[in-house]
């Protein structure tokens, strides 16, 4: 049986959530009343490679973790602006897909280039980036899959994107606070942003039910 056409307040809940996660994500996560100090969630993949060491030695993180947020942004933007259920307009879905693009754009590194993105530091980020644009450019075609599966991914990269983040954060942030010679606390956009993960993960049990439903 086809979904329903519409899913009511349900089909902005996403979208919502997107735009909180992208917002916390792009504000400071360690503030200072001194602009150059404070720490954007969007700065720590770079960051985290100039901190000291631990006294263990280096610190064992995934440093690409801390990208996760915008990709499961475009994951979200790829898999559900076209999807039948929600209805969007032309314009409304072509948004949806620039903002996955956005989203994409910001896992970049600073001063890229075409040999930069080829060397194996950034393999990884090079990977997400050529295949989180390639899903949003399949995006009319990705609104068919299975409604398990197309929620399931986006529940699951939205996980991710709390747990990496969080856990790296919460292990570089002493460091942090030694350099600043006081003691940090979490900004507010890092809550926001995980909230925004949060709903999107929220949104998708919603959507998955709407459509089981349906």
């Amino acid at each position: 049986m086809n979904a329903r056409p519409s899913i009511d307040w349900a089909r902005w809940l996403w979208p919502a959530a997107s735009l909180f996660t992208l917002f916390g994500y792009f504000r400071p996560w360690v503030p200072h009343p001194v602009a150059g100090l404070a720490i954007l969630g969007l700065d720590l993949g770079e960051y985290v490679k100039f901190l000291p060491p631990g006294e263990g030695g280096g610190l064992p993180l995934w440093r690409e973790g801390f990208y996760i947020p915008l990709f499961a942004v475009a994951i979200a933007c790829s898999l559900l602006s076209h999807r039948k259920t929600y209805a969007y307009p032309f314009w409304l879905r072509l948004a949806l897909v620039l903002l996955g693009v956005v989203a994409t754009l910001n896992i970049l590194p600073p001063a890229w280039s075409p040999a930069v993105l080829r060397t194996a530091e950034f393999r990884i980020q090079t990977i997400a980036i050529a295949g989180s644009l390639v899903l949003l450019v399949l995006s009319p075609i990705l609104a068919h899959l299975p409604s398990l599966l197309t929620y399931a991914t986006i529940a699951l990269v939205s996980a991710a994107g709390i747990w990496f983040p969080l856990t790296g954060f919460l292990q570089v942030l002493p460091r942090i606070s030694a350099l600043y010679g006081h003691a940090l606390r979490p900004g507010w956009a890092l809550i926001i942003t995980l909230a925004g993960l949060t709903l999107l993960i929220f949104s998708s049990w919603i959507g998955y039910r709407r459509e089981a439903s349906a």
